[in-house]
């Protein structure tokens, strides 16, 4: 059946919806993330505040093991709109921070639909969802994240993904940090953010079903470290960023974080593959 750029009424009535996810930021989960991130986890106690990102790890959707889909996602309708497309990948987000989480605190997620966009694109059909998470603790905002997630058409016979024309990252970083991005790094993270896509993990099913030629990283995980590094070399507190995803990474690959030095509080960092391709880039504003 031809797609079109119109939105279907089913569709359409998801737009506004809304659900909430209640999380307790417990100890142990922190000191998990903690490792996984080389952190010492015995640095967290009670009652500390978490960097300001880190949000971004917690209130996960809990589907039921059978409303789990062939690709590893919770099926449509489950959690998310019924896209009738069988990819899904994140592409960028936008998120204003307001207040930090701290250990042991009880708060919650409201998830809404905030738009869905079908197009033709150069690649062939999509659809943008455009996803609003708002991160509250006792009513107040701690902060507002709208997450992009492109759906694909399947892969056709012979087709191949994410091997579009590369663009060289920026060669005047004013800092870099390299990373190995394990196949222990990539489970840890997916199992603390309670993502089961199978692309990250099952390279038969990457190859043979997606077009990738080897498990992709997760594009969760590479923000998560590029805005690690970020706070990491800038002054001040993170109070917001804009995120892209502009190239598959593989698992196994080293990558590299990079970024400028700040200017009237804002940074701007990349990362770039072992062949020196821009594959991520961070827009972040300090305070």
């Amino acid at each position: 059946m031809p797609m079109s750029e119109t939105l279907s009424p089913e569709l359409q009535s998801w737009v506004g919806r809304t659900r909430v996810v209640e999380e307790d930021v417990g100890l142990a989960a922190v000191r998990r993330i903690a490792g996984m991130l080389d952190l010492d986890p015995a640095g967290f106690r009670n009652g500390d505040p978490l960097p300001p990102h880190w949000f971004t790890l917690f209130f996960a959707d809990s589907a039921r093991q059978s409303d789990i889909g062939p690709d590893g996602h919770p099926k449509p309708a489950v959690f998310l709109p019924p896209i009738p497309l069988p990819r899904r990948m994140g592409a960028g987000r936008r998120v204003t921070i307001h207040d930090v989480l701290r250990i042991g605190d009880v708060a919650s997620k409201t998830a809404e639909v905030a738009a869905i966009l079908p197009k033709q694109a150069r690649t062939g059909f999509i659809t943008v969802l455009t996803m609003r998470h708002t991160i509250r603790r006792n009513g107040a905002v701690i902060a507002v994240d709208e997450f992009d997630a492109i759906y694909r058409e399947a892969v056709k016979p012979g087709e191949k993904s994410g091997t579009g024309a590369p663009v060289p990252a920026p060669a005047d970083a004013a800092w870099t940090v390299e990373k190995h991005l394990s196949s222990p790094l990539v489970f840890r993270y997916s199992a603390i953010t309670w993502n089961a896509h199978r692309i990250h993990y099952d390279a038969d099913y990457a190859r043979q079903e997606e077009g990738y030629p080897a498990t992709v990283q997760n594009g969760g995980l590479t923000m998560q470290l590029l805005l690690d590094a970020a706070v990491a070399n800038t002054p001040g507190t993170l109070r917001g960023f804009t995120a892209r995803l502009t190239r598959p990474i593989y698992v196994g690959d080293t990558i590299t974080l990079a970024g400028h030095a700040p200017k009237d509080g804002k940074v701007n960092a990349w990362v770039q593959d072992k062949n020196g391709n821009l594959c991520a880039q961070l827009d972040c504003e300090f305070s």
